[in-house]
């Protein structure tokens, strides 16, 4: 699985995985975070690897549209890009130009109550 998607998997459980069933999460969890195969959750749950996999397809789709209706993950990265901007412009090490780094730290913070 390429590093993007998992990320991506990743960030989508950490918000929206207490809403999905203990069985789902159970299942998830083995497939994504300890990359075991369908056969081996599939003999952990005692249902069919087709069910294995319907599930994990299911579950993140699920995860997708909980996404598409509340987006936290989107919110959460915009906040944290905007986090470390403000690391950027307040570094000691580059201080010269002081007002016009107060002007955008105040424009990114105002941009991060937003979107709270």
């Amino acid at each position: 699985m390429p590093m993007e998607k998992f990320v991506q998997q990743t960030l989508l459980y950490d918000f929206y995985g207490e809403l999905l069933t203990q069985h789902q999460r159970q299942v998830y969890e083995e497939a994504v975070f300890e990359d075991l195969s369908p056969s081996e959750i599939a003999a952990n749950h005692g249902i069919s690897r087709q069910g294995v996999h319907d599930l994990i397809k299911r579950c993140g789709r699920i995860l997708e549209e909980y996404e598409e209706k509340l987006h936290l993950v989107e919110k959460f990265l915009n906040i944290r890009d905007s986090m470390r901007k403000i690391q950027t412009l307040t570094d000691p090490q580059n201080c010269a130009e002081a007002e016009s780094r107060m002007r955008q730290i105040r424009e990114i913070s105002s941009n991060i109550l937003e979107e709270l």
